[in-house]
C-alpha cells in the first residue's frame, strides 16, 4: 500500500501501531489519515476518537476486515470521514483518498505563517520579518 500510494504521487508515513499513529499526526499536519481499525496499542476507533478531540481536522479513511453495518457506522460517529472494507479495490482507495484530501484542502489556512516569513498563495505575497519580499512568480511557485 505504502509504495501503490507513493507510485500515486502521495507523501506516505507509516505507524505500526496506534500510539505510533498518535504521535506522527501530532508532529505533522497531514491531509489525510488513514487507519485500521485493527491497529495494536490502541485501535483505530481510539486514535480517530482522540485525534478529533485533540482538533486534528484531517480528512480519516477508515480500513479494516470488519464489513459490517455497525462496524463502519462506529467508525464514522467516532470522527472518520470514510470507511473501506478489505478487501478493497486500489483504484476506489486512490480516488476516496484524493477526495478526502480535496476537501481538507479548503480547510486549510490561507496566510501560510513559518517563524518570521508570511506567504498568502492567493494574493502571491511573501513578507519576511515585516519586510514585503519580491519574487518573480517561478520563485513565488518553488516557495
Amino acid at each position: 500500500l505504502q509504495r501503490g500510494l507513493r507510485a500515486e504521487g502521495m507523501t506516505v508515513d507509516v505507524a505500526h501501531d496506534g500510539p505510533q499513529g498518535l504521535w506522527l499526526a501530532g508532529e505533522h499536519d497531514y491531509d489525510v489519515i488513514v487507519l485500521d481499525i485493527m491497529l495494536p496499542g490502541v485501535n483505530g476507533y481510539r486514535v480517530c476518537a482522540r485525534l478529533r478531540a485533540a482538533g486534528n481536522e484531517a480528512g480519516i479513511l477508515m480500513l479494516t476486515a470488519k464489513d459490517g453495518e455497525y462496524d463502519e457506522a462506529e467508525a464514522l460517529d467516532t470522527g472518520a470521514d470514510d470507511f473501506l472494507s478489505k478487501p478493497f479495490s486500489y483504484v476506489v482507495l486512490v480516488a476516496r483518498l484524493r477526495a478526502l484530501a480535496r476537501r481538507t484542502g479548503r480547510r486549510r489556512p490561507q496566510v501560510l505563517e513559518f517563524g518570521d516569513l508570511v506567504i498568502d498563495p492567493a494574493r502571491h505575497t511573501c513578507v519576511r520579518g515585516g519586510t514585503p519580499v519580491k519574487l518573480t512568480a517561478r520563485e513565488f511557485a518553488v516557495l
